[in-house]
């Protein structure tokens, strides 16, 4: 597929990146039913290991076998496949070449207790299955937010080295931010512009409420007149916040609801200016066609057809 001037453009937001990184950018962004307009629908599983396999694959049974994600992403004609090791290797040679991937490096589970990430994972694991990013969670706010940056900054600099894209999901938790924090809207652009800061090419938040969590940022907000009265506009907050858009910037789509309201979640990240959807549990959690017809209308929806 020839590249469209809409991928050449963020491609071009990406000024310190080798070719081999950017060619692996490309790929995701060309990819799938939405390629080539700078939008993308990403299926992300690693819910097994952060929750169990029962909370995440018992509401669809088929969704245990490790196959069945990487065919429901292809077919439903994604730009990319995110998952764990285990996960990934369990298909890796079936599906080779048939769908970019993203080998997430660290992951949390239901019995930790901390706010905090193991990494089970390395860049030389993301080379040996043909991925062409990897993926890595910080807490911001967490009480050890710092030494999980630090990681990142390490494992980022070993993947571009290598031509690898990197994914980063930016989730404030812990310490002192409150449950209504956690996805205030100053504290999610925060996070957003984060992960910017830190060298991530994808970043992956969740999309903002219009609860202010802290003071001085409440302040900023009203000073500046910033206007966060619908989802649009503070999706479009976000996007500022990661570098005037010149990231890319997909939203969570959390824990299984209503159909409804995942369509209008991504209404409100198209007129936002978001890159797309990461979008898991409301997916595989559904049986297959009913998760094929709500990713169609999901594509849709990002293709102003909708």
């Amino acid at each position: 597929m020839r590249m469209t001037r809409k991928v050449k453009q963020i491609l071009s937001y990406y000024e310190s990146d080798n070719p081999g990184t950017k060619a692996n950018l490309a790929r995701i962004l060309m990819n799938g039913k939405l390629g080539g307009t700078g939008k993308m629908i990403i299926l992300p599983v690693d819910q097994g290991f952060e929750h169990g396999p029962a909370r995440s694959f018992a509401p669809n049974a088929p969704a245990y076998d490790p196959h069945y994600h990487y065919q429901l992403a292809i077919d439903a004609g994604l730009n990319a496949y995110a998952s764990t090791l285990g996960m990934l290797e369990a298909g890796a040679d079936t599906f080779a070449g048939q769908i970019p991937t993203i080998l997430k490096i660290n992951s949390s589970n239901s019995w930790a207790m901390t706010k905090d990430q193991s990494v089970n994972a390395s860049v030389n694991d993301a080379l040996r299955l043909g991925c062409s990013a990897v993926g890595f969670t910080m807490y911001p706010g967490s009480e050890f937010a710092l030494e999980l940056m630090e990681e990142f900054r390490e494992i980022a600099e070993e993947a571009k080295a290598a031509g690898l894209a990197v994914v980063l999901w930016s989730y404030p938790r812990g310490g002192k931010l409150t449950s209504a924090g956690e996805t205030a809207m100053d504290v999610g652009a925060y996070a957003a512009h984060l992960a910017a800061e830190l060298g991530a090419h994808i970043i992956k938040v969740k999309l903002p409420s219009d609860h202010l969590e802290q003071p001085e940022a409440e302040k900023a907000f009203k000073e500046a007149n910033i206007d966060i009265s619908t989802q649009a506009a503070r999706v479009k907050e976000v996007m500022r916040s990661a570098f005037n858009g010149r990231r890319i910037v997909v939203f969570s789509g959390g824990a299984k609801k209503g159909a409804s309201s995942v369509y209008d979640d991504a209404r409100a990240i198209r007129d936002g200016g978001g890159n797309g959807s990461i979008i898991g549990r409301n997916t595989f959690q559904r049986p297959r066609e009913e998760a094929i017809d709500m990713l169609n209308k999901i594509i849709a929806i990002y293709k102003g057809q909708e």
